[in-house]
């Protein structure tokens, strides 16, 4: 693993691409996890500013999302923001059906008024990290829905509608 390596994170309502977030979440947890939130925090927000260019004025907002990927990667509870927040994630290798889920899904979600970050993950190492055992898959706002198969638009639709409505 590099320190060069982008990884997507949410920050407030916005997708960000970090540079080096894995391996300093990796050393932070080494000798940071047992001390309060606000120091975890404060030198998440410090290693990361020396590779990512973080707004002065969002400096807050920024530390809170650093500070959510730190507790998500040492397993702990983690309280999202924004129950609304649709985060969808289609796993393969962009293969036709892969194709097929992400076009059924966008589909749903234009037809349903539904926004959300839609992503395409096809690097394989990437999809390993989730977990699952065949492509295409899907997963939304963190759970994984379905795996081998493209679920029916109809399917896709409740499992939405379902979300939605939390």
């Amino acid at each position: 693993m590099t320190s060069d390596e982008v990884t997507q994170i949410k920050v407030g309502k916005n997708r960000m691409g970090i540079i080096g977030l894995k391996q300093i979440l990796t050393d932070v947890a080494q000798a940071y996890t047992e001390r309060p939130d606000d120091e975890i925090e404060a030198q998440l927000l410090n290693r990361l500013s020396k590779l990512n260019y973080i707004p002065h004025q969002t400096r807050t907002e920024y530390g809170r999302a650093f500070l959510r990927e730190f507790k998500k990667s040492t397993g702990q509870a983690v309280e999202e923001t924004d129950s609304n927040y649709l985060e969808v994630k289609v796993l393969g290798p962009g293969c036709s059906r892969c194709n097929q889920l992400e076009q059924d899904i966008m589909a749903v979600m234009n037809e349903m008024g539904l926004a959300g970050d839609i992503e395409h993950v096809t690097d394989i190492n990437a999809i390993s990290e989730y977990g699952v055992m065949g492509t295409p898959a899907l997963i939304l706002n963190g759970k994984v829905m379905a795996v081998g198969s493209v679920p029916p638009k109809a399917r896709l639709k409740n499992w939405l509608q379902e979300i939605s409505e939390k």
